[in-house]
């Protein structure tokens, strides 16, 4: 049995989840798996929208709450101590049965430092079966208006009809300049950066 489908299965007892639905579009790593088993799970119960309600909740807590995400990232507390302080989080926020069934898993599996990226990859899932493309750009300085203009335009000219970009845009300054460019599963690095540390790795290499 594959390793989603465990988790599938993990997420509840319906035997109806034995088989996995497919999502809107494929996403890879630790990440893709768990997403892709949760979408599988949560459309299988027509939860989705409740779980996605869930976890871009539960996003937003992490970020007011640095505690809480620090009590989940924190590797010296006990797994044991992890799943039952999440079932109180679960019960507290009243969330669904899938995202708390999710919480547990990533807790006993030693995961929970995963959990927003796997929030973001569920994300883009959802995005794409509403016909979204979620685009994400990273740049070394912010964006100016113009900027930002002409990038959006030229990166919808990748959509197919009836698709329609969601653009967000994150700095980080030591891509030193350029961009990486993140559209549905597609990713792009075009930095400075990635620049110079293949020709230090070509150079290395070389001596």
């Amino acid at each position: 049995m594959s390793f989603s489908r465990v988790i599938a299965r993990s997420f509840s007892s319906t035997s109806a989840l034995q088989q996995m639905v497919k999502p809107p579009i494929q996403v890879f790593g630790l990440e893709g798996r768990y997403a892709t088993a949760l979408y599988s799970a949560a459309s299988k119960q027509k939860t989705l929208n409740n779980v996605e309600k869930d976890l871009v909740k539960l996003q937003d807590t992490m970020t007011k709450d640095k505690k809480l995400e620090e009590f989940m990232k924190n590797p010296v507390i006990k797994r044991k101590d992890k799943v039952e302080a999440l079932k109180s989080v679960s019960s507290k926020m009243s969330v669904s049965k899938e995202t708390a069934n999710l919480l547990g898993l990533l807790a006993e599996n030693g995961r929970l430092g995963k959990l927003n990226s796997i929030i973001n990859t569920f994300k883009v899932l959802m995005a794409a079966g509403r016909g979204e493309i979620v685009c994400e750009v990273t740049t070394a300085k912010p964006l100016d208006a113009d900027m930002k203009t002409k990038l959006e335009a030229a990166l919808k000219k990748f959509l197919t009809q009836g698709q329609s970009l969601l653009l967000t845009t994150k700095v980080d300054p030591a891509l030193i300049g350029g961009m990486v460019v993140s559209v549905g599963d597609k990713y792009v690095d075009m930095s400075v950066a990635s620049k110079i540390k293949k020709y230090n790795d070509l150079i290395t290499a070389a001596a």
